[in-house]
């Protein structure tokens, strides 16, 4: 494994609400990276689809780089990604032609303030274009020293296999969660060919809020510990494998700081034993 990807910790920070719709103001927005970065978050996650319309696109990327500043080069792992677009009303599309992953990877340099991207991921596979030529993009990228590691996010294991035959993966980016659980076994080929597995939406649905009532074995388990439901979820998706990095997101500092806790939350053998019963209602 590269040695930028060790460095990554048991945990990120997701920063796409930062720029989505709901969004903070700008200051509010700086003050919550700065928050999560100074409470030792060593991996940010952004993308140029994280706007409000192709007008903004770029919009979190430029947000991280004013935020961290010399930070972001010397400390701080910035991954983003490029493959996904938003179209002018606001809704999400594809696109994976090389060319235009190439194009996009240099505005998310330019935008990052960066000579080189710490983490590139193809954002999310395009029904329309060869996935071996999209992938084939991330090659050139790393080979002419656009990238330092190249990551597929929103993939299956059978695109991780021959995506792995073009270019070396150092990580890939899939929604796990107590709600959906379908990339379970991304995860495992991941831990198989030992590269990370960022785990974004680790809360799933709309409203994290209400974890603890979709989810009552996450309820019943934080009540035990006197935590969040969210905390435990952080816990159980580590307790999966420990090539599963959850990457929470959020807009306050105090509720991502007390998600990320879940880290060093221990669950016992009771705890886990309750919370294997999400499994069954997730595929439900």
């Amino acid at each position: 494994m590269d040695d930028l990807m060790s460095s990554v910790g048991r945990a990120g920070y997701g920063a796409m609400r930062l720029s989505t719709a709901g969004r903070p103001d700008r200051s509010t927005a700086i003050d919550v990276l700065r928050g999560v970065v100074e409470s030792g978050v060593r991996l940010v996650d952004t993308a140029d689809a994280y706007c409000l319309d192709r007008a903004d696109t770029g919009h979190n990327e430029a947000l991280i780089a004013e935020a961290l500043g010399a930070a972001a080069a010397a400390d701080v792992i910035v991954a983003t990604k490029g493959g996904h677009v938003r179209d002018d009303a606001g809704g999400w599309q594809v696109d994976g032609r090389p060319e235009h992953l190439l194009r996009a990877c240099e505005d998310s340099l330019r935008r990052l303030r960066r000579d080189v991207i710490d983490l590139y991921f193809f954002h999310r596979p395009d029904p329309a274009v060869a996935f071996v030529e999209s992938v084939g993009a991330l090659a050139q990228l790393r080979d002419a020293g656009k990238i330092r590691v190249a990551g597929l996010s929103n993939v299956d294991v059978d695109q991780l296999a021959a995506a792995s035959e073009i270019v070396e993966i150092g990580a890939v980016q899939d929604e796990l969660s107590p709600d959906d659980q379908a990339a379970t076994p991304v995860l495992a080929a991941c831990a198989a060919r030992g590269i990370p597995f960022l785990a974004w939406g680790p809360f799933g649905g709309d409203d994290a809020r209400a974890l603890g009532t979709r989810r009552p074995e996450l309820a019943a388990v934080a009540a035990r510990h006197g935590c969040s439901p969210q905390r435990v979820a952080i816990a159980w998706l580590r307790s999966l494998d420990p090539a599963c990095i959850p990457i929470p997101g959020g807009r306050s500092v105090e509720r991502i700081l007390d998600s990320l806790a879940g880290i060093e939350l221990e669950l016992s053998a009771d705890d886990l034993a309750t919370l294997a019963t999400m499994a069954d209602a997730a595929a439900g």
